[in-house]
């Protein structure tokens, strides 16, 4: 074959080289582990399907940790950066929230885990108020350069079930208070609100600020099932974001449960080890293509000149 034959291959090659590596895309993620202590962190199908759903991600909130010496998140941890040592792959770190909850032995915390090589904690804020909470959210600002948009916060919460319409109105005050606090609009509420079924129904959100406002976009639809028995189809855990400019930010159509049944081929049983429900998810967008992609065309520019 001619060289100016092959020219057309070559360059179809390289563009979906630089195209395709520039634009990867950031996955946040919150999972309800259903209380995820040390006895079940013992138990190695379990941490090991954990790694495979977390090893996706580059943040996910776990909910319903309820360790008491955090035992459990740093053997979770110590698998995670075991792969990543042995597959030269990504490192994880973890910031958390105290212990809250209605009573002694129901004692839960909020665990963000992050890849150290795609994003940074810059600050995370504890909301004080008890009142309206049964397990207060946290709030974490992070920063990657990897993303379109660079500096957002997160803030997790598990709504208690009887109390979740509240709670969930109540997310409007916490989003008012970072925003003072940071002066960032780039704001995505995430976790296991009970926002479905009979702990929210339609009537329940003209009570709800988050869904009165128009400003918030919800992006895991009231007829989505993020449960994992037959016996629940409710959507209980959800992704909500704040604003345009967050909003264009997210790949489209991209917000979604990971039904990892499906994908690691588990029985009922095994994923029910783990927890009763499914993670959720969604991607931004990476940070601009060309930015990323000029000292690779450097390198494609030379080596055109010398292939023709």
């Amino acid at each position: 074959m001619r060289r100016a034959h092959r020219l057309p291959l070559l360059l179809a090659f390289l563009s979906a080289v630089v195209w395709g590596g520039a634009l990867s895309e950031f996955r946040i993620c919150a999972y309800n582990v259903q209380n995820f202590n040390s006895k079940k962190a013992a138990n190695f199908k379990v941490v090991h399907t954990l790694t495979r759903i977390i090893s996706r991600c580059d943040i996910i909130l776990l909910q319903e940790v309820t360790d008491s010496d955090g035992s459990a998140i740093k053997k979770l941890l110590s698998s995670l950066n075991r792969d990543a040592q042995r597959y030269e792959s990504y490192h994880y770190s973890s910031v958390s929230s105290s212990r809250m909850g209605k009573s002694p032995d129901d004692m839960q915390k909020y665990v963000f885990i992050y890849r150290t090589e795609t994003v940074k904690v810059t600050d995370q804020y504890q909301y004080p108020d008890q009142k309206h909470f049964v397990r207060a959210p946290l709030a974490v600002h992070f920063h990657s350069d990897t993303t379109g948009i660079q500096d957002f916060v997160l803030v997790g919460l598990h709504a208690d079930k009887d109390n979740a319409v509240k709670e969930m109105d109540h997310l409007y005050d916490v989003f008012e208070k970072v925003l003072t606090k940071w002066n960032n609009e780039n704001v995505m509420f995430l976790g296991d609100f009970h926002a479905g079924c009979a702990h929210m129904t339609q009537l329940d959100k003209k009570n709800i600020r988050l869904f009165t406002n128009t400003s918030f976009s919800w992006l895991i639809g009231d007829k989505t099932d993020t449960t994992v028995t037959d016996k629940t189809s409710c959507a209980y855990d959800r992704i909500v974001v704040y604003g345009r400019s967050f909003l264009k930010a997210i790949t489209p159509f991209s917000a979604a449960v990971f039904n990892y049944a499906q994908q690691f081929k588990l029985t009922r049983t095994g994923v029910l080890m783990v927890s009763d429900h499914f993670p959720v998810e969604v991607r931004l967008k990476g940070s601009a293509p060309l930015i990323q992609a000029t000292p690779l065309l450097l390198l494609i520019i030379t080596a055109l000149h010398s292939f023709l």
